[in-house]
């Protein structure tokens, strides 16, 4: 029932907001309130009429900058356990490495967009450094702090018990940093698709960003809607698929 009602409610909150949009984008409410041509609002009908009728073209750009989010996330995810579990186990580590990588997380993206151009091209690995670089600092971060958030008694306990070292980092401390990794995921799975329109942005020649930017020019406007709500899908899609890979393995919660 629970599962039944935060889905249908959402579901039924979008459905109220299409039906608004559609009224006040055929009335022209929404163009008069901006003062602007009733061209630059296409209703939610117009939406999915591009949608389906440029769904190829749609498509070859969706797969470019969803191959860009799913390889630069999984790149920021491996970075950012790779990281934080040595540092969990020398604080010389934690204290050399960690400015660091606060360091990397606060260069803007159109600082170093430019420089990974020159030096890779315009293929996708630009983008795919791009969203590995802004996606592993939460992972690493909410890693790290799971890791440290040990209950010293479970612990103890495990030492009473003549546990290693290995043993309690298996039972206790992966255990505990899971939820923590998760929350970092769910973060990271949110960052990723708008890191990946920033990089294509700073230059691409194929992506989302590339045909939003185009049919912006050219004033295809409700083909740049049809974009934005294939963004939207891949963001809740991502977001939804890390929710439900901590129900899968963080079964105790």
């Amino acid at each position: 029932m629970r599962l039944a009602r935060r889905i249908l409610l959402p579901l039924l909150l979008i459905a109220a907001l299409i039906g608004a949009w559609q009224i006040a984008a055929a009335n022209g409410a929404i163009a008069d309130a901006l003062n602007i041509e009733p061209l630059f609002v296409p209703s939610p009908a117009e939406v999915g009429s591009a949608l389906w009728e440029n769904r190829t073209l749609l498509w070859e750009n969706t797969w470019v900058t969803l191959q860009e989010i799913l390889v630069g996330l999984g790149l920021g995810v491996l970075a950012g356990i790779v990281l934080a579990l040595p540092m969990r186990f020398s604080w010389l580590l934690r204290d050399t490495f960690f400015p660091l990588a606060i360091a990397a997380q606060s260069i803007p993206i159109v600082a170093i967009g430019p420089i990974l151009l020159i030096w890779f091209g315009f293929g996708i690995w630009p983008k795919v450094i791009l969203v590995g670089l802004a996606t592993f600092f939460p992972i690493l971060v909410t890693t790290l702090d799971g890791l440290r958030s040990v209950d010293p008694e479970a612990v103890k306990m495990m030492r009473t018990l003549d546990a290693s070292r290995w043993a309690i980092f298996r039972r206790v401390e992966v255990p505990t940093a899971l939820p923590a990794f998760f929350s970092g995921l769910k973060v990271a799975a949110a960052i990723a698709p708008i890191v990946a329109l920033f990089a294509e942005l700073v230059g691409s020649g194929s992506g989302l960003m590339h045909q939003i930017v185009t049919d912006n020019a050219s004033l295809e406007v409700d083909r740049v809607f049809a974009a934005v709500v294939i963004l939207m899908v891949i963001g809740l899609l991502l977001f939804a698929l890390s929710s439900l890979a901590e129900r899968l393995v963080v079964r105790w919660r």
